[in-house]
């Protein structure tokens, strides 16, 4: 339930429809992710257009993990985890091992993350999308048996560090409405 909802005095009558309105509200960043990273493998004949996915994924994992925790539990990243795994063609476990990482740094830093401002988590995000990258490359080798090229995963590090500021900003405009359960 909504904070309002357990503070003592006078509050709003706790229908069917504002519970359904609560959940739908707190189930928005995992949507508003699955429908992203769908989007992200439309084909739009962009060059480096494969990467878009992860990029996606991380960022609008990290995002959500930093600003409404609530709203994107372990559960939440590990099923963006399976399906960039089943998305993007990657080893199974691979892409859930990055994005819980990825929303594990994002749990642990998210208080002096998300008071800091969009700067200061676009650099922790830049690290950690980084790192998730590094990963998911860690993973693919060890799984192949064999040394993969280490210049992808380099530009898949910089394109998630470039992209995350053009999908936090409108992800912060949803944060302040749609996807505040206290305004349900």
């Amino acid at each position: 339930m909504a904070r309002i909802d357990q503070a003592p005095g006078i509050r709003p009558l706790v229908t069917m429809g504002r519970r359904m309105d609560i959940a739908a509200r707190r189930g928005f960043p995992v949507g508003i992710t699955i429908l992203l990273m769908l989007l992200s493998k439309a084909r739009f004949n962009l060059s480096g257009q494969a990467e878009l996915l992860a990029a996606v994924t991380f960022g609008s994992t990290w995002f959500w993990s930093v600003y409404r925790p609530a709203s994107m539990p372990p559960a939440g990243a590990f099923i963006l985890g399976i399906l960039l795994d089943l998305l993007g063609a990657l080893p199974l476990g691979a892409g859930v091992l990055a994005t819980l990482t990825v929303h594990g740094i994002a749990a642990r830093l998210r208080r002096s993350e998300g008071q800091q401002g969009l700067v200061r988590a676009w650099l922790g995000f830049t690290v950690a999308g980084a790192a998730a990258c590094g990963l998911i490359w860690l993973a693919a080798a060890l799984l192949t048996f064999r040394m993969l090229p280490i210049g992808p995963v380099i530009f898949q590090a910089v394109l998630n560090g470039a992209l995350y500021p053009l999908l936090a900003i409108p992800l912060l405009y949803a944060h302040r409405s749609v996807a505040d359960p206290e305004r349900a």
